[in-house]
């Protein structure tokens, strides 16, 4: 069982790769990446952080791992800087997805009810088109308003009907974050029924929470877990790291400290 992270490269604070491959190895999965980008810090409260785009780069690595015949069980992307990242996506499932494997998109693109810096939307309608693509879509909350055309606020009132719209673009959307009273948790269908796994919430914004979740969902998918054993799996697993962040990480633009938890999520498969 392979996977390939596709995801940027944050030098400090962990999310995006330096999440996913610990996360994933620590399944007894072997975790590939492929770089989207290369920043110094993310770009979660931090400021004067440095940026550099790997499209190039990544069209040379594709060049060669062609060479090499090498193919993935489980593709994963994570944070695409451009729509001709998205592009390379779509070539990624094209010629390196073995027969029977899985994309798996999480379509960061924004938060809070905003789209991030670099972002517009017609970057949402290309990504709208590789979710279509896509096994099974990670959404928080802010980019599945923004995927089914739904406005924030009103979306807010009613997440299922957000999810049912999903279901249009991709058949097995999951949406992550979604906040109701002092739960947080997650929207997805089993049996195609709507259905919800909410744990008690943690006050405060935790940088990386989303990644931690989609590589723990990526980690369990790869060793024979049912999509709906994974979902729950991961979030109880995320929901622990911030648990043990809130008193244990005083600045939280570092990210979670998820590796402490790693032995709970081993045990868990």
């Amino acid at each position: 069982m392979r996977v390939l992270a596709v995801n940027d490269v944050s030098c400090i604070g962990k999310c995006s790769l330096s999440v996913t491959l610990p996360i994933v190895s620590a399944c007894g999965i072997t975790c590939d990446v492929l770089p989207t980008s290369l920043l110094s810090t993310h770009t979660g409260g931090f400021t004067g952080y440095t940026f550099r785009d790997l499209t190039e780069d990544m069209r040379g690595v594709l060049a060669h791992w062609k060479t090499l015949g090498v193919q993935f069980d489980i593709i994963y992307s994570g944070y695409l800087g451009s729509v001709e990242q998205i592009r390379l996506v779509e070539q990624l499932k094209n010629e390196f997805l073995a027969k029977g494997g899985k994309l798996i998109v999480d379509p960061v693109m924004g938060d809070s009810g905003k789209l991030y810096d670099r972002f517009d939307n017609d970057f949402v309608c290309h990504m709208r088109e590789l979710c279509k693509l896509a096994d099974y879509i990670l959404p928080n909350f802010t980019e599945a308003c923004f995927l089914s055309g739904t406005d924030y606020l009103l979306g807010s009132k009613n997440p299922a009907n957000v999810l049912e719209k999903l279901k249009s673009i991709n058949p097995c959307p999951i949406i992550t974050g979604v906040h109701e009273g002092d739960e947080i948790g997650v929207y997805y269908f089993e049996n195609e029924k709507c259905k919800k796994y909410f744990l008690p919430s943690t006050p405060g914004f935790f940088c990386g929470a989303g990644d931690v979740f989609a590589s723990a969902f990526v980690g369990c998918l790869a060793t024979g877990k049912d999509a709906f054993s994974a979902v729950k799996i991961a979030t109880d697993f995320t929901t622990a790291s911030i648990r043990r962040s809130a008193t244990e990480v005083e600045d939280k633009r570092f990210g979670l400290n998820f590796e402490k938890e790693l032995p709970q999520l081993i045990r868990a498969l």
